[in-house]
């Protein structure tokens, strides 16, 4: 997103591009078998920062699809809710929409290992950091 910004405002460039900077640094140092978590309080951090940069660019649409994963990730946790609360007179309050929110818990019910899925995650999470990019470069 720092790429897109530049021709923008050269400070959110900075700015971006030192946020994504530390998230590298802080990705290496916690290869698998993690030793720092951030935590909630990180990752709303950092999306405030990306939502601050989108607000001041107007590039929100490219934020909406690089923040894919995170949406698809707090989906599958607000329809297992919303499941719950709708089929709980039906159904019994032991049935649920996916046995164990978020998807990731999901994939780790169905055998997949965690270096896989976090793998699957970056992937994921890369290409649709470029298709935002470009798009963003388009648009700007």
């Amino acid at each position: 997103m720092s790429i897109a910004v530049l021709p923008i405002c050269s400070e959110l460039a900075i700015f971006g591009a030192s946020m994504a900077g530390s998230c590298v640094g802080f990705l290496l140092y916690n290869r698998h078998k993690a030793s720092v978590y951030m935590g909630n309080t990180g990752s709303l951090a950092l999306g405030g920062a990306l939502t601050a940069m989108a607000a001041c660019t107007g590039m929100f649409f490219p934020l909406l699809i690089s923040s894919g994963i995170f949406i698809v990730e707090s989906s599958s946790v607000i329809l297992q809710v919303l499941h719950l609360k709708i089929t709980k007179g039906l159904l019994g309050p032991s049935w649920a929409f996916l046995r164990m929110p978020p998807l990731h818990r999901r994939l780790h019910l169905l055998r997949f290992r965690e270096p896989n899925i976090v793998l699957g995650a970056y992937l994921i999470s890369s290409v649709l950091a470029l298709l935002g990019g470009y798009v963003g470069l388009i648009s700007a």
